[in-house]
């Protein structure tokens, strides 16, 4: 495989998408390799890139089975739960924390009551 084209950020030529506009369109790349890219230029920084891959070689999106939703709501449920006081916390705990917000500023959740 030789070096990949390079577009400017907008300007691929049609018939090339992203990963996020295949997703959109309910496509996958079904194991493609990459068929661009575009770079989208930043201010002293390096450029962003995104890979593009051809739309007619994509394939359509897997459905979701049951079995992937139910491992995928176990997941979810997991991230959410507290591992100090075991509760759903309604929210992703932030790894920064470690802990629900009430585990973990016991103090503020006392002032507030």
């Amino acid at each position: 495989m030789g070096a990949l084209p390079v577009y400017p950020w907008r300007l691929a030529p049609d018939g090339l998408a992203t990963l996020r506009q295949l997703r959109a369109a309910g496509l996958r790349p079904g194991g493609q390799d990459v068929a661009a890219q575009i770079e989208r230029p930043r201010r002293h920084r390096p450029p962003l890139v995104a890979y593009l891959y051809r739309i007619d070689q994509a394939r359509p999106v897997r459905p979701m089975t049951p079995a992937k939703r139910a491992a995928l709501a176990k997941a979810n449920r997991a991230r959410r739960t507290c591992p100090e006081c075991r509760r759903d916390a309604g929210y992703v705990i932030p790894a920064a924390l470690g802990m629900c917000t009430p585990c973990a500023f016991p103090d503020d959740q006392a002032s507030a009551a």
